[in-house]
């Protein structure tokens, strides 16, 4: 398959490149999962949406540029090809955001949106329980109608970015007699309001990456909900969507740690081939990526003309997280017991710094949007027709 750009898509590449080249930050930014790290990632995303690059593929009248998902693909490619800094509100941008545009009234888009791309609000998740991880349908936390508001009570874990956001979305039982997927609500949340109290859960590496949020008369008002009461599930199920789909892991992303890994090979090659089955992994992950990609550029030919990707979105979740743990390993692998050290150990190059924090983000990557035995068991029943 040959891809060919037109005049228009090379124009933009060109300026994305141009622009980035010009704006990257001199330094590094901390991790955002810490309090100044946060602020830093937020001010960048900031000055992407000042020049209209933080979603470039939303209407430029809720705060994008109006590019198709091509453009969207080619803007990725720049922006981990520059080595720009990681995007901290994707729970927003990439999750919150389409699920909004396909069931939020125009007074939530209106109000919601803008904000949401220029990170003005900061989103976290509020999906898992203590009873109810991959099982959405188990889910306890309750929001009961009072008037024009909701009252929600119960307890949420494994919130990611809940430490530091200023909102939250998930789903709420809104009809204590339903069971399963029945009477949920989906509801936006503000973290600030009275009743939420937050515990940080510290990562692998020790940061606070994820949060317990704990809602004890928690009053929301009732024009936070998106789609109608007891209709959530069908609205998580699309946000879900999107998670285990297209947007949120780009085959950029992983094209330019494939080719990070390549050259990590090459420099430590002498070392590499003791064991040819490290040459036979960064071939697999080099391979891996670019099917990847040509994968995503099949999918958005479909979508542009209008087909859905459904259940397939759960192949691609099990691609996307494989295949960052199959890069990252093999890193860890050339690396050795060097791999093991922080980045900035006088024992690792500057470049070889960050294998290492890649490979505890990675081995998370098969469970969160859903656990990868679950992915399979959809895969089963609603792609190839399998009995439970």
């Amino acid at each position: 398959m040959d891809l060919i750009y037109s005049p228009k898509q090379k124009a933009f590449r060109a300026e994305v490149r141009d622009w980035l080249a010009a704006n990257l930050p001199e330094q590094k930014l901390l991790s955002y999962d810490t309090r100044e790290g946060f602020e830093q990632h937020r001010a960048w995303e900031g000055k992407l949406f000042e020049a209209r690059y933080s979603m470039v593929m939303w209407p430029e009248h809720l705060g994008g540029r109006g590019c198709d998902l091509i453009e969207w693909l080619i803007f990725e490619e720049e922006y981990y090809g520059a080595g720009a800094p990681m995007r901290v509100n994707i729970n927003g941008q990439l999750l919150l955001g389409p699920t909004l545009m396909e069931f939020g009234s125009d007074e939530q888009k209106r109000d919601f949106l803008p904000r949401t791309a220029s990170s003005e609000i900061m989103w976290a998740q509020a999906w898992s329980e203590p009873n109810a991880g991959s099982d959405m349908a188990a889910i306890s936390a309750r929001a009961i109608r009072d008037g024009d508001h909701y009252v929600l009570n119960g307890q949420k874990t494994w919130s990611t970015r809940a430490s530091f956001a200023d909102m939250a979305f998930g789903l709420f039982r809104s009809d204590p007699a339903s069971s399963r997927h029945h009477g949920l609500s989906f509801l936006m949340v503000p973290l600030d309001a009275r009743g939420v109290c937050i515990r940080p859960i510290k990562a692998l590496d020790g940061q606070d990456a994820f949060a317990e949020i704990f809602f004890d008369d928690v009053r929301v008002p009732a024009v936070n909900r998106i789609g109608d009461e007891g209709e959530g599930w069908q609205v998580a199920m699309a946000t879900a969507g999107f998670e285990r789909g297209l947007l949120l892991r780009s085959p950029a992303r992983f094209q330019s740690s494939a080719r990070r890994l390549v050259e990590l090979y090459r420099r430590n090659k002498a070392l590499a081939d003791r064991d040819p089955s490290i040459r036979d992994a960064v071939a697999r992950a080099w391979m891996g990526a670019e099917a990847y990609c040509l994968g995503a550029y099949h999918t958005v030919g479909r979508l542009s003309r209008g087909e859905k990707i459904g259940a397939e979105s759960s192949i691609n979740k099990i691609v996307w997280s494989e295949l960052d743990l199959l890069i990252n390993e093999t890193a860890m692998r050339i690396l050795g017991a060097r791999g093991e050290l922080r980045g900035g150990a006088p024992l690792l190059s500057a470049d070889e710094g960050g294998w290492l924090e890649g490979f505890l983000f990675a081995q998370a990557g098969p469970i969160y949007a859903g656990t990868n035995e679950i992915q399979r068991n959809i895969i089963a029943e609603r792609m190839l027709g399998l009995p439970k």
